[in-house]
């Protein structure tokens, strides 16, 4: 079987030479190399490439995913005898053999999407293993599957996974992540092989910029928020508003009465939200609604609880119900994602 071994570059070192080097003597491999807009200083490297390496180029400087795209794309329509696919990091930091034991997985596992995760053991630059411990937590709850190693660049897959993953958002950094979103939401398999992790010259060669593209990895997974983020305004807003229609009321009922309408209303557009946009859950309406309620409830003693212990203590109405909502965000964002709208796998 033919793999096309893809390599997104961008200003490379000549690690990219030595990891080609290896792939010589192996008929099956047909690497394919993108100059992610390197500029001239860099020439001499795509120069010493060998006869066998596709090269293809980008004038300017679009972004590893969009890198990947254009290699997806040259793959589907000039490489047929390719059926597999796997990327791989153009700074010398995965072996050969790890690339091997992935495609041979992914060869084992047709439709699946089977990734090089690193237990990040040893000298690991911490930017590296906070990074991703954080991204692999909020990925299991938001997509109920869980990955290792959710920035891995060396992945493997079929040409479905090719055409799949060709029309995912994102152009830089947080492509990776779109990329395992999109086969998590579409219920493509996703599968590990550990591999060693290297970091060399504590990952100086690497073009990750530690904010400015964790915001952009953030940022589409925190867009799984957004929900709870409306529902919220909904909640504070109407809250607020029956509060004052309430206010000739006694002040216990008044603040019952408005806690819990504002939350129902609430509650009802979180569900539909998140059942149909944020999880895109594969439980059963019934049981998620089952679900659903049972944790509502639980939010509900709890919010009223902590509003009447906040504004017995003199706290405000108003700074009372952010204080309350902000303590309850993560506990309803948790449950919801890994045990609402989940089946047990």
């Amino acid at each position: 079987m033919k793999i096309a071994l893809i390599i997104p570059a961008y200003k490379p070192a000549k690690e990219l030479l030595g990891l080609l080097e290896q792939f010589e003597a192996n008929p099956d491999f047909v690497p394919v190399v993108v100059d992610d807009g390197s500029g001239a200083e860099f020439e001499p490297i795509f120069s010493a490439l060998k006869p066998g390496v596709t090269l293809l180029r980008h004038p300017r400087n679009r972004g590893k995913g969009a890198a990947l795209k254009t290699a997806f794309d040259y793959v589907l329509k000039s490489l047929p005898q390719c059926q597999l696919a796997v990327t791989a990091d153009a700074d010398g930091q995965h072996r050969y053999e790890d690339i091997l034991r992935v495609c041979e997985t992914a060869a084992a596992n047709p439709g699946a999407l089977v990734l090089g995760s690193r237990k990040f053991e040893g000298d690991v630059p911490l930017r590296s293993r906070f990074g991703n411990g954080v991204t692999r937590h909020v990925f299991s709850i938001a997509s109920g599957v869980k990955v290792y190693d959710t920035q891995t660049g060396l992945r493997a897959f079929g040409r479905e996974g090719m055409e799949k993953f060709l029309n995912v958002s994102g152009d830089r950094y947080e492509y990776e992540i779109n990329m395992l979103l999109t086969a998590a939401q579409g219920g493509m398999p996703i599968l590990e092989e550990w591999i060693e992790t290297v970091y060399l010259d504590d990952n100086a060669s690497s073009h990750f910029n530690p904010f400015k593209d964790s915001l952009k990895i953030y940022l589409c997974i925190l867009k799984f928020c957004a929900s709870s983020l409306l529902a919220f305004i909904v909640d504070y807003v109407l809250a607020l508003i029956l509060k004052a229609l309430t206010a000739a009321w006694p002040a216990a009922l008044s603040l019952n009465f408005s806690v819990i309408v504002a939350r129902v209303v609430s509650g009802t557009v979180n569900f539909t939200v998140n059942r149909h946009v944020v999880f895109k859950g594969n439980e059963s309406l019934g049981k998620a609604i089952a679900k659903y309620v049972a944790l509502a409830a639980v939010i509900l003693a709890l919010n009223l609880a902590l509003m009447h212990l906040l504004t017995g203590w003199g706290v405000s109405f108003a700074l009372a119900k952010i204080i309350v909502e902000v303590t309850v965000f993560i506990l309803n964002f948790v449950v919801q994602g890994k045990f609402v709208f989940r089946k047990k796998s």
